[in-house]
């Protein structure tokens, strides 16, 4: 009666093991495969590094549709100090963010969101376009 006992008792590390080695497969998995890539242009508003236990970059990207309403703000994540480095000396500036979207992350450890930007250009202020004459109104030159 105690051989299945004692048999049944050594199988649990073994099933730690692979509960273990499961979900570092799935957190793996999930930060290396992106479901989507993309790029978004707006007024880096704001930046910071937070979090209790694991440190990430945060920051706001203000998205400017049409000048004189609110902006819609998107949030993101940086993983890369090089590129927060470069978004720091950016801020209050209009950049370019290339991002990958990646879903299904378990922890907040790795990010707050999901969007995960990997490089930073900053651009020239739109030009404004030329004003043109209302109807009937010749230019004089």
């Amino acid at each position: 009666m105690d051989a299945p006992f004692k048999k049944r008792r050594r199988r649990w590390p073994y099933v730690l093991l692979l509960v273990v080695l499961g979900v570092a497969g799935y957190t793996w998995l999930a930060l290396s495969w992106s479901y989507a890539d993309g790029e978004r242009v707006g007024i880096l508003q704001k930046f910071s590094r937070k979090g209790w236990v694991c440190k990430t970059y945060e920051g706001e990207l203000a998205l400017y549709v049409i000048s004189g309403v609110t902006p819609q703000i998107w949030n993101y994540t940086v993983r890369d100090a090089a590129v927060a480095a470069r978004m720091n000396n950016a801020l209050g500036q209009r950049v370019r963010l290339h991002y990958t979207e990646h879903r299904g992350i378990p922890s907040s450890c790795f990010g707050d969101t999901g969007y995960f930007v990997d490089s930073v250009q900053p651009v020239d202020a739109p030009v404004p376009m030329p004003a043109s004459p209302g109807p009937g109104v010749t230019e004089s030159k």
